[in-house]
């Protein structure tokens, strides 16, 4: 255990770690979740995605990768990808692109239009969705085929 931390704390962050890292929310409790909730922690994972995608592909300066994440982050992307993807989501996940679409904005991005922010809040909900439900092989599935929706010179080979 590290200097600093008293046992009573430390069991309680180890109890709250394991259970972030095991716990699948059902059908239930997502249909009761907020569609900017689950747009929320979709951002967050997508994030972590596409860092770990340019991290692995480009060899850049971290601004240069920065620049690059953007491209496939920022929200015209993401509204790009979930309209390509829409054929391929069955009825419940597009409910849950529309869920999060249609959940009420007080600020949209600054670089964006009303309508990408929606849409691009939508996608991030159902990231947010397959990620809370445990769901890594569909989440996974469909990021990589945004991938190649904004990048389609992906190769499995290293990026300049």
């Amino acid at each position: 255990m590290l200097s600093g931390h008293t046992k009573g704390k430390g069991d309680v962050l180890k109890q709250f770690v394991d259970k972030i890292d095991r716990r699948k929310l059902s059908d239930d409790e997502v249909k009761m979740m907020n569609g900017l909730k689950l747009a929320y922690i979709g951002d967050a994972v997508y994030e972590v995605y596409i860092r770990t995608y340019v991290m692995n592909n480009y060899r850049s300066s971290v601004n240069e990768l920065n620049k690059r994440g953007v491209t496939f982050v920022k929200a015209s992307a993401q509204a790009r990808i979930v309209e390509y993807l829409k054929p391929y989501l069955s009825e419940a996940e597009w409910a849950v692109v529309m869920r999060g679409r249609n959940q009420k904005v007080s600020t949209p991005a600054k670089n964006a239009n009303i309508k990408d922010y929606k849409m691009a809040t939508g996608f991030e909900a159902l990231i947010g969705l397959l990620h809370l439900k445990g769901e890594k092989e569909r989440l996974e599935e469909l990021i990589i085929h945004g991938i190649k929706h904004i990048d389609p010179e992906v190769s499995d080979g290293e990026k300049g």
